[in-house]
């Protein structure tokens, strides 16, 4: 198997809640919507596919929810700290619940947090070392 990714599936509770979240607050253009997915293009051969849980259940199996964070990120790096306060100020005003302030990482970078309206962490980043670097 290659070592890629192609797709990132999130099953989402509220696919119209969601919709209004990244496409009218944050002002994503979906690539294809249908009656119970979003799918955007992230990245040249990339797709964040947002999928209603009933039909994910259906295909997939059951959600298992339980308490704290949902046990995943999305990150979203930028070229500087200043982009990254830009970001999160943008999400704060799309309505997201949850917003971490941009800090400086023990690291050398600088990230902040959100949360989308299912809980779904993403990580805004300035990421100074040569991994950051390749994913702009």
């Amino acid at each position: 198997m290659e070592q890629r990714v192609s797709f990132i599936t999130l099953a989402v509770a509220d696919l119209g809640a969601t919709r209004r979240f990244y496409v009218d607050g944050l002002g994503w253009e979906p690539e294809l919507e249908a009656d119970d997915v979003i799918m955007f293009r992230v990245a040249d051969k990339v797709v964040l596919s947002l999928w209603a849980e009933s039909g994910f259940e259906q295909e997939v199996g059951p959600v298992r929810r339980g308490s704290g964070l949902v046990p995943i990120t999305l990150a979203h790096n930028l070229a500087t700290p200043d982009e990254v306060d830009a970001v999160l100020a943008d999400a704060r005003a799309a309505g997201a619940t949850e917003v971490s302030a941009g800090e400086q990482r023990e690291w050398g970078g600088y990230t902040g947090y959100f949360a989308d309206p299912d809980g779904f962490r993403w990580e805004v980043a300035f990421n100074p070392g040569p991994i950051g670097r390749t994913v702009l």
